[in-house]
Order: structure tokens, then sequence, then C-alpha cells
């Protein structure tokens, strides 16, 4: 009985070793992307391509990243010099809440500004000091 005691607690022990490793693995995967367009397989993805990829390719979605602010204007600048159309506030608002959700701002992708005092002396007179 004793022997008996020892392997169920010895298999108890390896799966509970185990169960964090299997939690993690679900939650560390990489959501679905359509193998087409490589867009990330969620709420508001097909919007994002049919209004996105008209005009250029997902690569230069998927490439990006950044705030919603920053989508929003990359939208009116495409609006204002590129010729996209507007779009009605909904679908907007669709493409903005997909973008911001899953092509946000990265962290650690740049590095903090370098502090003032660590920088060197400007060489070159600026407007302020040329008065």
């Amino acid at each position: 009985m004793k022997r008996l005691q020892v392997l169920a607690m010895t298999a108890l022990g390896v799966a509970l070793i185990c169960l964090p490793l299997a939690a993690g693995a679900q939650e560390g995967e990489a959501p679905p992307k359509d193998p087409e367009t490589g867009l990330i397989k969620a709420e508001g993805w097909e919007t994002v391509r049919s209004n996105c990829t008209a005009c250029h390719s997902a690569k230069l979605v998927t490439q990006n990243s950044g705030s919603r602010n920053h989508w929003q204007y990359l939208i009116r600048w495409m609006q204002e010099t590129q010729g996209l159309w507007e779009f009605d506030a909904e679908t907007e608002s669709t493409i903005l809440d997909y973008l911001a959700e899953h092509y946000g701002p990265k962290e650690g992708a740049r590095r903090p500004p370098i502090p003032r005092a660590l920088m060197p002396d400007n060489p070159y007179s600026t407007m302020a000091e040329s008065g």
C-alpha cells in the first residue's frame, strides 16, 4: 500500500508541475492569421481587409503599430493626400478598434530618449541663439 501512495504522490506532483506549462502554452499561442493577408483574425479584421487592402498591401498594416490616435492620424492623412474615401462612423470605429488592439504600440520597440545632460553640445546655432 505504501508503494501505491508513493506512486500516486509522484504522479500528482508531476501533474501539478506540468499544469502551469500547459496553461502557458494556451495563453502564449499566437492568434490565428489570415493566410492571404497576414492580418490577425479577430473582430473587425474583415473590415480592415476590405478597406485597407483596396489601396495597399496588408503588409503596410502588419509591419506598423501605433495608438488609436496614430492610426486615426494615418487615416486622415490618407484621406487628405492619397484619395482615401471617408468612412461612416461605424466602419471607422471598427477599423480603429481593430488596429489599436492588434497593431497597437509595441512594448520596448523604441528606446527612451537620451537625457539632455548626456547629449553633446550642439555645434550649430539655433534660431533662439541667433536672436
